[in-house]
């Protein structure tokens, strides 16, 4: 009688690449960096093409997380606001409407850069000192800057609500768009716009852009769904907002800037400690192969996915069993936003088996064993290939 296969005992690690994706080539960053142990889990494992939310749906960096972790975003996605209030460490309350925010440069009433310049995370935090302290119409408004040029707002207050427009135009050399919606919470984030303004009158980052306002609304945990222990290995707040809904563990690790300038071998460390820890389950997550994407910088992507290689995969290959490395979209360098393209995927471990392709890339990953799945499908291959999957029927 065969010996029945069961857990390794180790740890799952997902390794997310934020928009990891580009069109098949051999120009792709993916396929010209330098990633020799990255490569050898490619020799030894397999590979496929995800499409996260379906084919030709682009996704957003949120809805396809909570996808690639197993939840329904028609019915458990509470917009993005309160997962990036969430992940800098705001304890929302019941009411509470939270948005995701932008520093942005206005002159003369129009956008010339959405971003500011994509400002250091270190001014951004100095201008964000400025705005503290504003409250109107008994409401309060809670502003927290977070990597780079963006951050969370919350108001807290009576009578509230999530239906609002959002003021960001995703284009310059127009002006922000009016707020609709309720009118309460026009009225109130038209003050409240005004007087960010006056605060920040004179600097390059001279007012805020406001969008995906939503109201936190309580979910399944990640360990109750999928009984595994999890943590999450994040530097954005986003990503570690996900985590925090989703009701994983999630430390602030020192020098894990959630930027270029991030320190991948502490997210290594901290990614090894959990595992030693006896996780079950270990989400990390690496932000500026999507942030050179949006800039076209090519280059700048390889260099991250080298890091990545040499930093993190060498380190903690030991430890986890199995490896999933992809990315939660493409974010094509030519084309600087995410498409719906499919992503790389690369799975390795003692149960997941091998194909015949030599590296890991999107030439290599179309022709892959796995072929092309869906995100919702992630989370059930992984637990099969820890050896946990249940059997359905007799």
């Amino acid at each position: 009688m065969k010996k029945m296969v069961e857990w390794t005992g180790k740890a799952a690690l997902l390794l997310i690449m934020d928009g990891l994706g580009e069109l098949p080539s051999t120009s792709s960053a993916l396929y010209k960096a330098k990633k020799p142990h990255i490569d050898a889990l490619a020799r030894d494992g397999i590979q496929g093409v995800m499409h996260v939310l379906g084919r030709g749906l682009v996704p957003g960096s949120d809805t396809a997380h909570l996808t690639l972790f197993g939840y329904n975003i028609k019915t458990e996605y509470p917009d993005r606001g309160p997962l990036e209030a969430l992940g800098v460490g705001i304890k929302l309350k019941k009411g509470d409407v939270a948005f995701r925010t932008n520093f942005a440069t206005l002159k003369a009433g129009k956008i010339v850069d959405r971003r500011a310049g994509r400002i250091p995370t270190s001014e951004a935090r100095k201008l964000a000192k400025l705005l503290q302290g504003i409250t109107i119409d008994g409401v309060e408004f809670i502003f927290h800057s977070t990597v780079e040029h963006r951050g969370a707002l919350v108001m807290r207050g009576k009578g509230l609500s999530p239906d609002i427009s959002d003021s960001d135009p995703h284009d310059v050399g127009v002006p922000p768009k009016p707020f609709k919606g309720n009118k309460r919470m026009v009225k109130l984030l038209n003050a409240y716009i005004k007087e960010v303004n006056k605060r920040l009158r004179g600097k390059r980052a001279n007012t805020i852009l406001i969008r995906g306002a939503g109201m936190y609304k309580p979910i399944q945990s990640f360990e109750e769904k999928h009984r595994l222990s999890a943590e999450a290995v994040a530097g954005g707040a986003l990503y570690k907002g996900v985590a925090r809904y989703l009701g994983m563990e999630t430390p602030d690790i020192k020098g894990a800037t959630g930027d270029a300038h991030s320190d991948y071998s502490a997210k290594a460390r901290a990614a090894i400690k959990a595992a030693k820890a006896g996780k079950k389950f270990v989400f990390l997550h690496v932000k500026a192969t999507d942030s050179f994407s949006h800039d076209g910088n090519c280059k700048g992507k390889r260099s991250i996915v080298e890091r990545v290689d040499r930093e993190i995969v060498k380190a903690v290959k030991p430890y986890f069993d199995p490896i999933v490395i992809t990315g939660d979209h493409a974010t094509p360098c030519s084309l600087g936003r995410h498409t719906g393209h499919g992503v790389p995927f690369l799975a390795y471990g003692s149960q997941v088996g091998r194909d015949n392709q030599k590296k890991f890339a999107e030439l290599y990953s179309h022709n892959g064993g796995l072929g092309h799945f869906y995100g919702k499908e992630v989370m059930p291959q992984i637990i099969n290939w820890m050896g946990l999957a249940h059997k359905i029927g007799e």
